[in-house]
């Protein structure tokens, strides 16, 4: 079984959707700027650099949610995929996803970013399959808080094993295609069989040229 495994963030999608999000909120006056600017880019400067604890960066970003149900934030989520997400999506992500697609492998999307914020973005992409951080909810509100193993780092790679074993298929047995430009994401992509690197952060860059894996421009 060929398997192609995606990841979005600053891959497919020419920016950071927690990022993003976050500043959509703050420009919309839904969070506020004193508290959560410097917060947001503190977290993605760790994140690039393979610094910022898991749980601190999943968790910052559902705290944003905190408090409200999927309903009131629905059309603030539409808004924020066609004027943020959308526009940022580069053709030669879409066509590289659609080959994918067309040559019958099982295409799945795998991010760090939560369930909530991404499943509409793997919808546009097509791409039926996606594995997302999981934000905890009480009585159909979102606490702030996220649920079960987060999908990043080498929990992306135990996430993984534990959605394709709830199909019956074995990692090890897979044709796997790995895509990324995350140096967070170097357990996934030395798991796969073909590791991809696109538009690579300055660390998985060094990685890739030791390793001699291949180097895509998205973007």
């Amino acid at each position: 079984m060929k398997l192609t495994l995606f990841d979005l963030d600053n891959t497919l999608l020419a920016g950071d959707t927690d990022v993003l999000w976050c500043d959509y909120l703050m420009d919309r006056g839904i969070l506020d700027r004193a508290q959560f600017s410097a917060r947001n880019e503190a977290m993605d400067e760790g994140y690039r650099a393979g610094t910022v604890p898991v749980a601190d960066f999943a968790n910052f970003y559902a705290e944003t949610l905190a408090g409200r149900t999927r309903a009131h934030w629905e059309p603030v989520r539409q808004a924020f995929l066609v004027n943020v997400i959308l526009p940022r999506i580069p053709d030669g992500a879409r066509e590289l996803v659609r080959r994918h697609l067309r040559d019958g492998d099982l295409v799945v999307l795998t991010t760090a970013t939560n369930r909530y914020l991404t499943e509409l973005t793997a919808q546009a992409l097509e791409v039926q399959h996606l594995i997302a951080t999981e934000l905890e909810e009480a009585a159909g509100t979102f606490t702030g808080r996220t649920t079960g193993t987060l999908n990043m780092r080498e929990g992306k790679v135990t996430r993984l094993h534990e959605w394709l074993a709830g199909r019956g298929i074995r990692f090890d047995e897979c044709d796997s295609t790995a895509y990324s430009d995350s140096i967070n994401d170097l357990p996934l992509l030395a798991a796969a069989r073909q590791p991809v690197v696109v538009n690579p952060d300055a660390k998985l860059a060094k990685v890739a040229v030791e390793r001699r894996w291949p180097v895509l421009r998205l973007h």
